[in-house]
């Protein structure tokens, strides 16, 4: 088997004949005479050996054989056109993609800035930036799916090295009529009576309120989930619950909605977000250029 004689032009053909179940329309679509790309099916069945489409009057229908290679001809394709992008940003003065995902405090909070700077600093790396909680920004450094993670202490991390980024305070948010209103400070203990809004279950931070209640032995009255901050805030502005959230994204959207953001005097609203990936000290270029940024923006 000469593999050697297998080209992109049969490959890319042969994926438009599978999709349209047609050389003739597969050959329209390539802008390749009909028989021209009979030819260059008949040649691919030649090189591997074994029928890969059943022909019959209405058209062409894969066989097994053919099914097996369509599946790799839709990688082979795929990767030559991630090669093509790749090869195109060189071509624009980019040295290097960054995947990184990081949890919702990390993004409404403190990556805004971070990332613009790094950006007028680096211009030739891109940053490609995913927004989910932390336990799902783990799990994409640990599959590949991520380069670098920013997620909460307490998530999880089994299999990533981490580094402090930035730290953070949770505080109370109340409607400016709550009768927790007028405190300046208050224990978690003393809120946990009244309805709360909260982010998702998955999040770091409700999981983090959920285990608090439980050491208190009081479930949290969660009225509603909602999925950002600014939903949160909308809801206790409604009157549907109060919420915990991180202070510098609660001030903006506090003054906003005429909210009053409380102190809470409890150690565990002091939390820590980090830095994470599956080896440090094994980064490529672009990610250690911007992990080491976001260690310096730290301050």
């Amino acid at each position: 088997m000469n593999l050697h004689r297998i080209d992109l032009v049969s490959l890319s053909l042969f994926n438009l004949v599978a999709r349209t179940g047609s050389i003739s329309q597969g050959a329209e679509l390539a802008m390749l005479a009909i028989g021209a790309a009979s030819k260059r099916m008949a040649d691919l069945e030649t090189t591997f050996g074994v029928p890969l489409l059943e022909r019959h009057s209405r058209g062409v229908k894969l066989t097994p054989a053919g099914q097996v290679l369509h599946r790799h001809v839709q990688r082979i394709l795929g990767d030559v056109d991630q090669m093509s992008a790749d090869l195109s940003d060189h071509a624009k003065g980019l040295i290097g993609v960054v995947r990184l995902w990081a949890n919702t405090s990390a993004i409404t909070q403190f990556l805004p800035g971070d990332l613009a700077a790094f950006s007028r600093l680096q211009p030739g790396i891109r940053i490609e930036l995913n927004e989910a909680d932390s336990r799902e920004v783990v799990m994409a450094v640990l599959d590949g799916r991520a380069d670098l993670a920013i997620f909460a202490d307490r998530t999880p991390a089994l299999g990533l090295q981490t580094q402090s980024y930035r730290r953070d305070r949770l505080v109370l948010v109340v409607p400016s009529g709550h009768p927790l209103a007028k405190c300046k400070k208050v224990a978690f203990a003393e809120a946990v009576d009244y309805d709360f809004v909260s982010l998702t279950q998955s999040t770091s931070l409700a999981q983090r309120l959920e285990l608090e209640s439980g050491h208190l032995s009081k479930p949290l009255r969660l009225r509603i989930h909602v999925r950002s901050f600014d939903a949160m805030c909308q809801m206790v502005a409604a009157g549907l619950g109060i919420a915990v959230l991180p202070v510098a994204a609660a001030q903006p959207l506090g003054q906003a909605l005429g909210l009053r953001l409380i102190e809470l005097s409890d150690t565990w609203v002091e939390r820590e977000l980090l830095l994470g990936a599956r080896d440090l000290n094994a980064l490529a270029r672009p990610v250690r250029t911007l992990l080491d940024h976001l260690v310096a923006c730290r301050g």
